[in-house]
């Protein structure tokens, strides 16, 4: 896409999963701390192509280069039985983050959108050691103040490769 073009977020589908799931390992590869396992990404990414509580949300044509996505899930808290959506990640691919039109600020407000047509709470967060107070400061536009903190002992992001955790 050209930075001319206004960006169009849009639902993912089926027919998007490899595209998607191309672009869930370079998550993990960039912000994960322990070893992917793709058959674990494709069955919180599966579900969610299917409207099956979740949602995934692109940015790029069908059948195209996925430029960045948002993967939300639908389910319960642990101590809960009340619904809240969950954020998995929010990943731009790197070739697209300097370009025009705010694609992670798309993504957050598709974000946003989803939690307010559903009437229910969004969780979501920053787990990153790359630029992670500048993440931290657009998310603090997005949705308010953070409600907490992660913090990883023994790991860091992007660090797994070698790993067996």
């Amino acid at each position: 896409m050209s930075d001319d073009v206004e960006l169009e977020i849009r639902a993912a589908v089926p027919e998007d999963l490899d595209a998607v799931m191309e672009i869930a390992l370079m998550a993990c590869e960039e912000n994960g701390f322990l070893n992917p396992n793709p058959a674990k990404l494709a069955a919180e990414i599966w579900p969610a192509l299917h409207r099956d509580h979740g949602l995934c949300y692109v940015i790029g044509q069908p059948g195209g280069r996925i430029e960045g996505l948002v993967l939300l899930r639908i389910g319960n808290m642990w101590y809960s039985d009340s619904t809240v959506i969950e954020e998995k990640a929010i990943f731009i691919h790197k070739d697209f983050r300097n370009a025009k039109g705010g694609r992670a600020t798309k993504l957050c407000e598709q974000s946003k959108k989803v939690a307010d047509e559903l009437k229910m709470p969004l969780i979501i967060g920053v787990l990153s050691n790359h630029r992670t107070e500048a993440k931290v400061r657009m998310y603090e536009r997005h949705f308010g103040k953070p409600s907490g903190a992660f913090f990883l002992y023994g790991a860091e992001t992007g660090k797994w490769q070698g790993t067996e955790h």
